[in-house]
């Protein structure tokens, strides 16, 4: 298993472990508001009875005082009312705002008790009363507490879910910056430790060359080549970390010059094309562009096990002041599940690579070209085309690297 797919089952074991404690604090909170709904409603049920006994102790002139009574020493939000839905006493609610008195008589005619009797007539079936022979009704809702602990899981679940969130975001920063710090050093001193065996090699070329009249010899011509193509290398490690100087270049001739290199490289099954508009332009660092062609044509290679080709179109699209470059193989493909995981570090399909080229390639074309890369096509068994957009020279606007 690669480091990528490990990284991505702990965090998918992370979000599972959060969603199970969540869903647990969800059920022990609704089996604790069910048993306090179960104590409102015998509470309800005694102050019921209460009220009732109490009644049938007083005149019949004491009613509204009696009631009243009641209503101060209980603190369950009920309201009671009249055969004919008239609201004749509440207790447990905000009463100095809205209640006054006339003609000796408590009267409840304000939108907040209608508001408060509506949302208890949604909540709970209300409990029939007798008092000397009238009919009358109680209502009762769900007390603050109970109100609040309906929504505490759903709250606690959000914070929760920002705090797994922030802390993601924060440890994927510090971890980024700790990476890039990381590859920065590694490739410069890469740069540095390349140089004295490519002098080396050098001199060695050139002693050859004297010693054995070997002025014209092929051989020692594609030795010249490839030690050109490691001070090439060497190059381009020493400038990751640092802020590219980008130039005006031709792009079809920069990459054939890359594919007449590479192509003698390469399996002779494998065959190469480039076609499209030769006179686009677009500002480029050479060394770290070919970089990025290197690895898209590796891939490709690598994607091929028998006969195939890898083709190159060049694009300028006018309307948007943009070039592309397609890059397609006749190779075994990518699942499209695959497409955004190719550029991850440490993703790969061959047992002996680090899943870094792909990787290399988005931070060199959208870091120090200010490109885009992506997959833009792939069907198993038939190829993939990576397609890779830059902007004309005219438009250009460097960023910082």
């Amino acid at each position: 298993m690669n480091p990528y797919e490990k990284k991505r089952r702990w965090k998918f074991f992370l979000l599972i472990f959060a969603i199970l404690i969540g869903i647990a604090s969800v059920f022990y909170t609704d089996s604790f508001v069910k048993k306090m709904e179960r104590e409102e409603a015998n509470q309800f049920q005694l102050w019921v009875k209460i009220t009732e006994r109490s009644m049938l102790l007083m005149d019949n002139e004491n009613l509204s005082s009696i009631i009243e009574t009641v209503r101060q020493n209980t603190k369950m939000p009920v309201i009671l009312v009249n055969k004919d839905d008239v609201i004749v006493s509440s207790t447990g609610l905000d009463s100095t705002k809205t209640m006054y008195s006339g003609n000796d008589k408590l009267v409840y005619d304000s939108l907040y008790f209608v508001k408060q009797l509506r949302q208890m007539q949604v909540q709970h079936k209300p409990a029939a009363m007798n008092i000397f022979g009238d009919e009358f009704k109680a209502y009762y809702k769900d007390s603050f507490i109970l109100t609040q602990l309906r929504y505490f899981p759903y709250i606690q679940m959000g914070v929760i879910f920002l705090f797994l969130l922030t802390a993601y975001a924060a440890f994927s920063s510090a971890r980024r910056d700790e990476q890039d710090h990381v590859w920065v050093g590694l490739a410069k001193e890469t740069a540095h430790q390349l140089g004295t065996p490519i002098s080396s090699l050098m001199a060695w070329v050139e002693l050859m060359k004297s010693k054995f009249d070997a002025e014209d010899d092929p051989l020692i011509a594609e030795m010249e080549n490839d030690i050109k193509r490691l001070e090439i290398i060497t190059d381009r490690f020493s400038k990751i970390g640092s802020k590219p100087i980008l130039d005006d270049h031709v792009v079809y001739i920069v990459i054939s010059d890359f594919i007449r290199y590479f192509k003698v490289r390469t399996s002779d099954k494998v065959k190469f094309s480039i076609t499209g508009d030769e006179q686009v332009r677009a500002m480029l660092n050479v060394p770290l562009f070919d970089w990025v062609i290197e690895n898209l044509l590796k891939n490709a290679a690598n994607a091929i096990e028998n006969e195939g080709s890898i083709s190159v179109n060049i694009i300028e699209n006018l309307a948007k002041e943009q070039v592309f470059i397609d890059v397609s193989d006749t190779g075994k493909g990518i699942p499209r599940s695959k497409f955004d995981a190719v550029f991850q570090p440490g993703y790969t399909t061959r047992k002996r690579g680090w899943g870094l080229g792909l990787s290399l390639t988005k931070r060199i074309v959208e870091n120090y070209h200010s490109g885009e890369i992506f997959v833009k096509d792939s069907e198993l068994g038939k190829g993939t085309t990576f397609r890779i957009i830059l902007k004309s020279s005219l438009t250009y606007e460097p960023t910082t690297a």
